[in-house]
């Protein structure tokens, strides 16, 4: 099983690859939906972020409260790293189970946080999703109401882009239209199915 690790900066376009990937019978793997599992009311995980952060973090619903807790870790390097240290094991041990159960000759892992994380050497291969940083920020204030400061604020505490650019072994460019995406997507589609048949 070859194991393709897609990531990229906030609004460069992972989530749109990762469905091009799925819409060509491709197995992906969301670690953001992982985590969103594992932070559901009664997991272990919530239990253990609301021990470290308190119950302030949780809607009157008893929900995670993802709006209050982001502004609570990316306003505080020390909480962020302690967020981070609490759910990040739990999603790689979750991925790494649900990989164990996949079917097809490659699967992608999604993971925004890949190299943030020091996991490349979780996947096979990685693939990286880029766009001009102007376009990252235009997309993230469009699609959720974020200020452009807010964005900046994110990007600063992920990989530069030329990090993430030097550790690729893959890159989409995306930073046109969907068929140039399509297409790109597609020679990948034929170059991992033929890796992971070699």
């Amino acid at each position: 099983m070859l194991v393709v690790g897609l990531t990229g900066g906030i609004g460069a376009g992972k989530s749109t690859v990762a469905r091009l990937f799925a819409a060509r019978g491709v197995e992906v793997l969301d670690a953001d939906e992982v985590a969103h599992r594992l932070l559901e009311p009664g997991q272990p995980a919530l239990k253990a972020v609301i021990r470290a952060f308190g119950s302030g973090i949780l809607g009157a619903d008893g929900t995670l409260d993802r709006a209050a807790l982001r502004r609570r870790v990316f306003a505080d390097p020390k909480a962020r790293k302690r967020l981070e240290g609490i759910v990040h094991p739990l999603v790689y041990a979750e991925l790494a189970r649900l990989v164990l159960g996949s079917e097809g000759s490659y699967c992608v892992l999604s993971i925004p946080l890949l190299l943030e994380t020091g996991r490349r050497r979780f996947v096979d291969r990685l693939l990286v999703v880029d766009c001009p940083e102007t376009l990252q920020i235009e997309r993230v204030v469009r699609r959720s109401g974020l200020r452009p400061e807010e964005v900046r604020a994110i990007m600063a505490a992920q990989v530069s882009r030329s990090e993430r650019l030097a550790a690729a072994d893959d890159v989409i460019v995306n930073a046109s239209d969907t068929a140039s995406l399509e297409a790109e997507v597609d020679a990948l589609h034929k170059r991992y199915s033929a890796l992971a048949a070699a």
